[in-house]
């Protein structure tokens, strides 16, 4: 894949501000050995907005990273201390602050829907957040994900979170304001000024090839014409281990078949506000998108406001943007 121009580098999934920002500096220097960097190449870090990960942003900027994205989660201490995050909002704004004083391009996340907060208290939340937004803001409603305190305590009915009426209510209001506010949607969660999207994100909902790197990392790759998935140890410990022994910590690369990656396509292609551009499709996939959809199923959805299809592109409304598992799962052959 190396002949292939890299349009961006993500540092993310666990802690990757926690790294020194030599090891970011080296990483980033082999990466330009093995690709031929774009001239406008986006690489971000993600980081909590704790005061040690905060200081080293500087040292990053001249490691070459030139976007980051901040895990500020909320901009109240409460639910900071509910969510079980080690910064308080004074922290998250003076984070924010520094990251545009440092960064041509910086973003933060904020979760909404958590347990107790009303419709009046997240509008509240989320106009402040407004008040210190650059070009680009993530906002994700709060899952419950098997494995987590939050699950243990679901369980046992000392947690609750908003019904399905409530969370469209959420997200509606969310997609209203940031509208407003000139931060649309551009993907199920995420919003940015026209020009600010996040590259890397959008390389995974166009279907493009991604190579990941670390222990459990996955990737999408092209090799003799072929799809093949790869997938890295998930343990730091065994992929270490196996880096020393083999020189990578990755599984077998698996080849795709043409139907599971017309589906792979389709499901993240359709998380994407201006949705899939068939052509494109067809060039990733071989597959015409036609092929693989229930054409009365789809039409039905669409005349009932949930889909949408143009000569150049098939999507989802705001309105399916709420239940697309369950439109996938139907129209889907």
């Amino acid at each position: 894949t190396n002949h292939l121009p890299l349009s961006s580098i993500f540092f993310g999934g666990g802690t990757p501000s926690l790294m020194p920002a030599d090891t970011v500096a080296a990483i980033i220097d082999c990466a330009q050995k093995n690709w031929q960097f774009k001239n406008d190449i986006e690489i971000t870090l993600e980081a909590n907005p704790t005061s040690i990960e905060v200081e080293k942003f500087r040292a990053f900027r001249l490691a070459g990273v030139n976007r980051v994205s901040i895990g500020v989660q909320s901009l109240r201490d409460d639910a900071l201390k509910e969510l079980g995050r080690e910064h308080n909002a004074a922290e998250a704004l003076k984070a924010i602050d520094t990251a545009q004083n440092i960064f041509d391009r910086s973003s933060f996340d904020l979760i909404y829907a958590r347990e107790g907060q009303g419709l009046a208290a997240w509008e509240d939340e989320l106009s402040d957040a407004l008040k210190y937004a650059a070009g680009h803001m993530s906002l994700y409603q709060l899952t419950i994900e098997p494995g987590t305190a939050f699950h243990t305590r679901f369980q046992r009915g000392d947690l609750t979170i908003p019904d399905d009426e409530e969370a469209a209510d959420f997200y509606e209001l969310t997609q209203q304001m940031m509208t407003a506010a000139g931060l649309p949607a551009y993907e199920v969660s995420n919003h940015a000024a026209s020009g600010q999207e996040s590259r890397h994100n959008m390389i995974y909902w166009q279907y493009g090839e991604y190579a990941g790197i670390g222990p459990g990392a996955h990737g999408r790759i092209n090799i003799d014409k072929a799809r093949h998935a790869t997938r890295a140890h998930r343990a730091p410990e065994v992929w270490q281990t196996r880096v020393m022994t083999n020189g990578h910590g990755g599984h077998p690369f698996e080849r795709l078949e043409q139907e599971a990656q017309a589906q792979e396509a389709i499901m993240m292609g359709l998380r994407l506000a201006q949705g899939i551009d068939k052509a494109n499709f067809y060039k990733r996939t071989g597959t015409d998108i036609q092929s693989i959809i229930d054409q009365s199923r789809f039409d039905s959805l669409q005349q009932e406001g949930y889909l949408f299809q143009t000569d150049s592109h098939i999507g989802a409304t705001a309105q399916g943007m709420l239940c697309l598992n369950p439109i996938l799962a139907h129209i889907l052959l």
